[in-house]
């Protein structure tokens, strides 16, 4: 099921307090299904699973996720498709407990199979710094789920597009900084000596935590600089997050395209194993043109019966230029 930044808000730990990536996604350590199992599900059908534990060593994990979608587009015919998002497979391999690991992300559909991650990760004695080398998701911004949100989108960050390289980290109280250096492709063929640069760092009390990403990519003329605020606040039960990234990219000849995107989101869990989302997103594609700026709103409805399940429901409204029907 989906595991959100917002949940790591709520309990006040870090993406590495429940999954086995240090930056997060992905597989969840033994913390993180134990949590999945008990305090975000509305009732326990079975005593505590290990299933994915197959031994002291190696564990596995997975997602399957399949959406039903009504898209009504002005000028357009209405649409009602169902489709599989994605159908994922996890493997971790623990060659030295808690210092040396092997892990897998692969996709195993649809429109054929994948990897999104695979690394190896070498926790110093301490486990307060590490280092990997693989294909792995960039740090940068906050770890959305939703791959279509704005500043996953124009940031070109998110799920489908990691990079070959090396990240080291620092994991230290309330404090963490990653630092990967990776070919700059998405995980396609280098054509080039150019590198790519995500650096993030944050910091958390219980209640907030606050941090910022930059993010360089040298290509032969045409560069891209990236920089992003990002936080989180619990009030209550009400759980915010918030990002705002800047996006400069070099055009030939001389030319540059400035874009800002930015996300607030609520998300309010009054009644154990449900969650309310609302969020607002705005883009501004172009800062050199006036007025066409795109905003979107979404409100969701997530419901966790029990383990390993969830069900949702949600309604998301687009507004953009009048001339763009796709945008509205």
């Amino acid at each position: 099921v989906y595991a959100e930044p917002y949940m790591a808000v709520h309990m006040g730990l870090k993406c590495s307090g429940c999954h086995v990536n240090p930056t997060g996604g992905g597989k969840r350590n033994e913390f993180g299904s134990i949590y999945g199992m008990t305090t975000l599900t509305q009732a326990n059908v079975t005593e505590i699973w290990q299933g994915p534990k197959l031994n002291d060593y190696v564990s596995i994990g997975g997602d399957l996720r399949v959406n039903a979608v009504s898209n009504d587009i002005p000028n357009q015919d209405s649409t009602f498709v169902f489709e599989t998002e994605e159908v994922l497979l996890y493997l971790e391999v623990q060659l030295l407990p808690d210092r040396l690991t092997f892990y897998v992300d692969q996709r195993l559909g649809p429109g054929g199979t994948s990897n999104r991650e695979a690394y190896g990760l070498f926790w110093f004695r301490d486990k307060t710094l590490y280092a990997k080398a693989g294909r792995m998701f960039l740090p940068f911004g906050l770890r959305l789920e939703d791959d279509t949100a704005f500043v996953r989108q124009v940031s070109g960050i998110n799920y489908n597009t990691p990079d070959d390289g090396v990240e080291v980290g620092v994991d230290y109280d309330r404090i963490t900084v990653n630092l990967a250096i990776t070919n700059g492709t998405a995980g396609g063929n280098e054509t080039d000596t150019g590198k790519q640069y995500s650096l993030s760092a944050g910091y958390m009390e219980d209640n907030w935590r606050l941090g910022a990403s930059y993010n360089y990519n040298d290509v032969e003329d045409q560069d891209r600089t990236m920089a992003a605020l990002f936080g989180g606040l619990r009030t209550g039960k009400i759980h915010w997050l918030m990002e705002w990234d800047y996006i400069v990219d070099d055009v030939p000849p001389g030319d540059q395209l400035k874009q800002i995107a930015g996300i607030v989101e609520a998300n309010a869990g009054f009644w154990k194993g449900t969650n309310i989302k609302l969020t607002y997103e705005f883009l501004d594609p172009d800062k050199n043109i006036n007025e066409d700026e795109r905003t979107r709103w979404s409100i969701v409805w997530e419901y966790f019966p029990i383990q390993f399940t969830q069900l949702s429901i949600g309604y998301r409204n687009n507004e953009g230029i009048p001339q763009n029907d796709q945008q509205n």
